[in-house]
């Protein structure tokens, strides 16, 4: 690197590096940084002592805290950093050296657990919406490891500020590949919040001030970046700003959520009026309402939060029915909107209002007949908690003659009935009896149909696991044989058409490492001669002891007096004086013994030679012998 010797760009250049050492001095792998910097200052020239003495300070503060850094290579650092302290004063070296070497050793110990656990993580990980893969899994969990680890303190410092600050790092590093995460803004800007909040239980309002401003940072960041449509952010930013007091903030969180065109607004109405009866009043909250009843993206929600906060709240049952008529007038169709209605007249327990509101909507026409289905069975429980029979039979023979318009109930006229006797989680049949007589059909047409179906299927599951295991067909596995499909597979080679008897796992793998077959030239070994001749080899019973030079010689004397010659069952029937010699398909005389003799060679002529006529009884070695060719080229 070319640097300039005026002092001014020397100066910003260090205010570079001092800029790089905050943002990323805390990586694992900000050797090169340290190391270039300390080198920068070495080649500052100084003019006087002064300068000197202040180039050697700037120096020194820069190794002393790189020392103290947990990174790969640190050793070197702290090597060059006591060459530099001897190069100046010897003996103020081994006082540095003392001085330092206890958080030097803390350094090196942080740096080896730093590596391990950031080993894994995919720095280049693409900052992506979450996929739930399995990869994105273990990223998420790494990375999390990761932070928890920062957050013990393996440090082990007693400067809260300095935690923090690695603990931050560490977040930012996160946000880098998991910035479409919700949770890790919202763990970030919580952490900050809960470090301000212990500045302040000691004491210390500046440094508490200081984190406060961090974690509004932090959210500001969040909800204006790629997660600025996350209510999740917003709403926990709002809380944040509460707490503090900063109304005006809050106001301006929600205005900005509400001024996005493309989202559903509803939830945020809901938040905001629980803000403002919290913070100033149910007067504010009504405001808020007024704007929700306006905005034409929201939904009944609106209506039963006010309505129920002016319950709750104000204690004015006249404002809450007025909230919920204005409502039911606005969605005369929607039966979860009635349904909420229906809920907070039984808790009143105003049982002609109740009935008179089942008999509007159920009458109305404007509920069609697969939305009614949920309206239907609470009317049948309202009257089977409080009503007579004659009173619930009426509501079954009119809820069933609605409900039979639908196939699901054509023919399932008992189905209907377990309504009456159902009571929360309990119900008059077993589970399968249930499902045999269509009950979970019925249910199906329920918008919620889990809330029922989920207790059903939960009720004597561990029974009915068992029972399904027994009522399960599983196929005879000693009756399966392996398969593998060939496409040049020869008639019979497989008892099944168009395949083959695979080999082993071993033996696959085996193949697959060697070379093919075709590339195999020799020498070939005839395998049942060979198998032959083990069969009729004649061994010692024992083998000679061993002598303390090594290899006894005699040993090579076994292999002489082993019989290798091998007659076939017809020459054992012929006397040795009857044997004639015969020749081969190639013109050569063969002996009527098969010798298998060592050095047997062209060329070499054993002691049997002579016994044939003084003929030569060596075969032609084979075409492509390789260890043969090998030892001709060594002599040549």
């Amino acid at each position: 690197m070319l640097y300039i010797s005026i002092s001014i760009d020397r100066e910003k250049m260090a205010q570079s590096y001092d800029f790089a050492l905050e943002k990323i001095g805390m990586d694992i792998q900000s050797f090169s940084i340290w190391n270039e910097y300390t080198t920068f200052l070495k080649q500052v020239e100084a003019v006087g002592q002064y300068a000197e003495n202040q180039r050697i300070s700037a120096v020194r503060k820069v190794y002393q805290k790189a020392v103290m850094t947990p990174m790969i290579s640190v050793e070197t650092l702290w090597k060059d950093y006591i060459a530099f302290e001897n190069g100046i004063n010897p003996i103020i070296a081994e006082k540095m050296s003392m001085e330092r070497s206890r958080d030097y050793m803390n350094a090196r110990r942080v740096a080896k657990e730093y590596e391990a656990i950031t080993r894994g993580l995919n720095r280049n990980y693409p900052s992506i919406p979450p996929t739930g893969s399995n990869e994105e899994s273990k990223q998420v969990s790494l990375w999390k490891k990761y932070i928890a680890w920062e957050k013990a303190n393996p440090l082990r410092t007693e400067d809260p500020t300095v935690l923090a600050r690695r603990i931050m790092f560490a977040y930012e590093q996160c946000l880098l590949c998991l910035g479409h995460h919700p949770d890790v803004w919202y763990e970030a800007a919580l952490f900050l919040e809960n470090t301000a909040k212990t500045f302040t239980e000691k004491g210390d309002n500046n440094s508490a001030k200081v984190f406060f401003e961090e974690a509004a940072l932090m959210y500001e960041r969040a909800t204006s970046g790629v997660l600025n449509k996350n209510l999740l952010l917003y709403f926990s930013y709002a809380d944040f700003e509460e707490g503090r007091m900063k109304y005006e903030k809050v106001h301006s969180t929600y205005q900005k959520i509400l001024d996005i065109e493309d989202v559903d607004p509803t939830l945020a109405f809901v938040q905001y009026m629980k803000f403002a009866r919290r913070a100033e009043g149910i007067k504010s909250a009504r405001s808020i309402f007024k704007k929700a009843r306006e905005d034409p993206r929201s939904k009944y929600h609106i209506y039963v939060a006010a309505a129920l906060m002016e319950y709750y709240c104000s204690k004015d049952q006249n404002i809450a029915f007025r909230i919920f008529e204005l409502g039911l007038k606005k969605f005369p169709d929607d039966p979860e909107f009635t349904m909420c209605y229906l809920d907070y007249l039984s808790h009143l327990n105003e049982d002609n209002n109740t009935r008179v509101l089942f008999e509007r909507v159920l009458t109305s026409g404007n509920l069609p007949a697969e939305k009614s289905v949920d309206i239907w069975n609470k009317f049948l429980e309202f009257e089977s908690n409080i009503g007579d029979l004659s009173s619930i039979i009426k509501i079954e023979k009119r809820r069933s003659s609605v409900l039979n318009q639908l196939k699901e109930f054509e023919g399932k006229e008992t189905a209907q009935i377990v309504d009456r006797y159902k009571f929360l989680d309990l119900f008059p049949c077993s589970t399968y009896e249930l499902k045999a007589i269509g009950y979970t059909d019925v249910l199906s047409v329920s918008s919620n149909p889990n809330k029922i179906i989920l207790p059903l299927m939960n009720s004597d599951h561990v029974d009915d696991h068992e029972e399904n295991e027994d009522k399960i067909c599983r196929p005879d596995f000693s009756q399966m044989v392996p398969f593998k499909p060939k496409m040049d597979a020869y008639p019979g080679e497989h008892f099944i058409p168009g395949g083959s008897f695979p080999m082993p796992p071993a033996a696959t793998h085996l193949a697959s490492i060697i070379p093919p077959a075709i590339y195999f030239h020799g020498p070939f070994v005839a395998v049942d001669p060979l198998m032959d001749l083990f069969r009729r080899l004649q061994l010692p019973d024992a083998a000679p002891p061993p002598t303390g030079d090594g290899v006894d010689p005699n040993q090579f004397e076994l292999a002489k007096s082993v019989h290798w010659v091998m007659h076939t069952e017809k020459e054992e029937e012929v006397p040795d004086r009857e044997r004639e010699p015969h020749f081969n398909n190639f013109g050569r005389r063969r002996g009527n013994k098969r010798r298998f003799q060592r050095g047997h060679q062209p060329g070499f002529h054993g002691p049997d030679s002579e016994e044939e006529g003084g003929e030569s009884n060596s075969f032609l070695p084979p075409q492509n012998d390789i260890y043969r060719s090998r030892q001709q080229k060594r002599v040549k």
